[in-house]
């Protein structure tokens, strides 16, 4: 049974294969380990030396290198984080706290997903300015792999802020929704009108178990001289002037 943002039910048992399933923690995973590969082919063979001087291979732009590992390292430890988000998401049991946690993702996964972007298209223009040098020739699987990653990098981000997105709505809606709409009611109490069950009465009232209906077992019928049996809510005596035996009429007052 899902609670507040698409979650389970805090405190619920948990499921390691559900987990490992879910798109989220799939996305999370592969966000992992594209950055991983991103920031590694970076800083393994983007540079180089040129006259004792550390030389970028993209296009000997070291603003370039650094942007790469960047936005990799920091996409690494941001997926990291979210992916233990994703652990205790359902034993988050303030709804606040859920709603904190859904923003945040949704933000910064949108957010990095358009620095992917930008730096696929900062990569992949500088390396085609590259030389063709031996250093970059060598180094040119690992920078390609880098530009590459980059791309993917920006759909993984993209599905997480969807996601998100999702989860943010759902959340939403239910802030909003009544008993009615939620069908909260259940048998015996309110529900939306025309469903089934409708509006419901006490439970006995106008049937034989209830004891003020006239004719019911055991009822008041016997006291009130035989009054017409049969289903029905209780009816009172009817109003009459006449006297009732064992009672005093018209007050008089004594002679002396």
């Amino acid at each position: 049974m899902e609670g507040a943002f698409g979650a389970g039910k805090a405190g619920t048992d948990f499921n390691p294969v559900e987990f490992v399933q879910r798109p989220q923690v799939i996305l999370r995973l592969l966000n992992i380990l594209f950055s991983i590969i991103v920031f590694g082919s970076i800083s393994s063979k983007g540079w180089t030396f040129d006259s004792k001087k550390e030389v970028c291979l993209y296009y000997s732009d070291a603003n370039a290198c650094n942007y790469g590992v960047g936005i990799g390292v920091i996409a690494f430890l941001a997926a990291a984080v979210l992916l233990a988000g994703e652990y205790f998401f359902p034993q988050m049991s303030s709804v606040k706290t859920r709603r904190h946690y859904v923003i945040g993702d949704l933000a910064f996964s949108g957010f990095w997903a358009f620095l992917y972007g930008v730096g696929f298209i900062y990569l992949a223009s500088q390396w085609t300015k590259s030389d063709s040098s031996p250093a970059a020739s060598a180094a040119g699987n690992n920078l390609r792999a880098a530009i590459a990653f980059s791309f993917f990098s920006i759909f993984t981000w993209a599905g997480s802020s969807f996601f998100a997105y999702q989860r943010y709505r759902q959340g939403a809606e239910s802030a909003f929704a009544t008993a009615y709409e939620t069908g909260m009611g259940g048998p015996g109490g309110a529900t939306t009108p025309g469903s089934a069950g409708g509006y419901t009465s006490f439970p006995g009232m106008g049937t034989a178990a209830d004891p003020n209906t006239i004719g019911g077992a055991g009822g008041m019928a016997g006291g009130m001289g035989g009054a017409g049996g049969g289903g029905g809510g209780y009816q009172g005596p009817p109003f009459s002037s006449a006297a009732r035996p064992g009672t005093i009429g018209d007050y008089q007052p004594p002679t002396y």
